[in-house]
């Protein structure tokens, strides 16, 4: 459990909302960030840029998204982040952006699950495509949530991507390996398409993942 450290957590939002940024990753007012802090939500709020976040622009909520601190509307995905927080106590962090590269598979419905480099095997398996709703919609929870009883990150159809991790440094880093693995995905399809680990590798590297969660 992410500590109750509001002004900490609200400073480590802000940390990775500028990396995002950085990265191209989060262009304008799109995406959000939230974090558990302790039973209830940190979520940017709707309509802020996560490149450009003050701490008042973080809002404070509880798991029914109902709000404790802050002066501005929660991000309208903040339904869907505390859905997944209720199904994975194991996440703490979760973040959604449009960056490009992961955008264009999801706008495609193009799963990014062929095993074709060894980091996206090891830390996602593969990132399924959840069917499109409106953002913000009952019915983007409805699609999107269900796939996190088995996955890490979720392609948002028509709109982008979904990461929780167990904190937010390491739902950034996920991001990052993303967005990389599309854009290598999509080059290699330019060159006339990757070639794919076998089965042996495959096992080979959840081996290797199982044995480094002991």
């Amino acid at each position: 459990m992410i500590k109750s450290n509001i002004s900490e957590n609200k400073k480590q939002i802000i940390k990775y909302g500028q990396k995002l940024g950085e990265k191209n990753m989060t262009p304008a007012t799109s995406g959000n960030i939230s974090m558990r802090t302790g039973e209830n939500i940190l979520i940017t709020g709707s309509g802020t840029c996560l490149a450009d976040l003050n701490e008042e622009e973080i809002v404070l909520i509880d798991t029914n998204c109902n709000v404790i601190d802050g002066q501005i509307k929660p991000s309208s995905e903040k339904n869907l982040h505390s859905a997944i927080y209720s199904i994975r106590p194991d996440i703490n962090a979760i973040v959604h952006c449009h960056a490009p590269y992961v955008s264009a598979f999801a706008v495609c419905h193009i799963p990014l699950s062929k095993p074709i480099i060894s980091e996206n095997v090891f830390y996602f398996g593969e990132i399924p495509v959840a069917d499109y709703a409106l953002p913000g919609s009952d019915k983007l929870v409805e699609n999107t949530a269900k796939y996190f009883t088995k996955h890490n990150a979720v392609l948002l159809a028509n709109h982008g991507i979904i990461i929780g991790a167990k904190d937010l440094k390491n739902a950034y880093y996920l991001t990052e390996t993303a967005e990389t693995f599309a854009q290598i995905y999509l080059n290699s399809m330019l060159l006339g398409g990757a070639k794919e680990l076998s089965k042996k590798d495959i096992e080979e590297i959840y081996e290797l993942r199982n044995a480094m969660k002991k």
